[in-house]
């Protein structure tokens, strides 16, 4: 099921947690959603979800308006909160049979569903334990389980991934990546490999606005602009003249030498141009070694930073 969110915007007071934003999750995509605390991400999500109602827009799933059929599409959503309420002194397993029961799973389907569930999220060594004795990490579990138990063809993940050890969160990451295949996923973390492990598309949002909207290659084309090289270049004659003899291509437009490897330069290329083949041919022409030719990508990280602390 596709998701077209329309010029949404959501008001507390003078204060607005989104301000008209705008963006499509087509089905099957799985879209990394991120932002700082108190960016509006969790905001958007109760929207989708129909947990909350907008202060303007609208957002339509399959072409339906949540703010005309939104009971009958909650149905069609799971969703796992960020704060993932749970009973506590409920054994996972009564627990899940009474989730299925809200969520409208018929009864002759409800053993199947729980069985599934269990299996898929690992929880079968603590399926009779109470709730309130499992670790944080088999509690986030759980809440993975009673979002999934009605086979939604979305998925809203507030998170997901909280509390979990490297080994559970990529158990969960490879879950998450079977599962949009054939659904719909909005994903929040602040798990930036994650996201790029993960996602199909990123969209950032900072103070209610969105800021960037893409797959992680492409933000990185964009926030880099121009090739970065990490040169390695030995048996020259000097420093200063692999220096000179680089400034003279016309793709270089600097050349910055690194203080701790006396041998090794960062190049930037002009926008534009690359300069690999260009510093190559000038190797062998002055029968120079090149022992590393590295390309320098922006991180992810570093494009969050740049887009969410202006």
């Amino acid at each position: 099921m596709s998701i077209i969110v329309e010029n949404l915007t959501k008001k507390y007071g003078t204060q607005r947690a989104i301000d008209n934003i705008s963006f499509e999750v087509k089905t099957g995509e799985i879209l990394g959603f991120l932002g700082p605390n108190g960016a509006g991400k969790t905001t958007t999500m109760k929207i989708i979800t129909c947990y909350m109602a907008p202060s303007d827009g609208d957002v339509k799933i399959n072409g339906e308006s949540i703010l005309e059929k939104y009971d009958s599409l909650k149905k069609n959503i799971g969703y796992l909160p960020e704060n993932n309420p749970l009973y506590y002194d409920m054994p996972v397993i009564d627990y899940l049979k009474f989730v299925a029961e809200l969520q409208g799973v018929p009864s002759n389907q409800i053993k199947e569903r729980i069985i599934r569930m269990v299996r898929t999220t690992g929880l079968n060594d603590e399926k009779h334990k109470k709730i309130g004795e499992l670790s944080k990490g088999y509690r986030q579990r759980v809440g993975l389980a009673q979002a999934m138990i009605h086979d939604p063809e979305i998925l809203i993940l507030d998170e997901p991934t909280t509390g979990l050890d490297p080994n559970q969160i990529v158990e969960i990451r490879k879950l998450i990546k079977e599962l949009g295949r054939e659904k719909t996923v909005i994903l929040s973390t602040h798990i930036l490999s994650e996201v790029e492990a993960t996602c199909d598309r990123i969209l950032i949002i900072n103070k209610g606005h969105i800021v960037a909207d893409g797959t992680a290659d492409l933000l990185k084309q964009q926030a880099q602009g121009q090739e970065i090289l990490r040169v390695q270049i030995s048996d020259a004659p000097s420093r200063d003249e692999v220096i000179v003899a680089l400034k003279n291509l016309d793709t270089i437009s600097m050349v910055d030498p690194v203080q701790d490897s006396p041998n090794t330069f960062l190049i930037n290329s002009k926008a534009g141009m690359s300069s690999r083949r260009p510093i190559f041919e000038m190797c062998v022409k002055n029968n120079w070694i090149m022992t590393e030719m590295t390309p320098i990508e922006t991180k992810l990280e570093d494009i969050f930073r740049e887009l969410t602390t202006k």
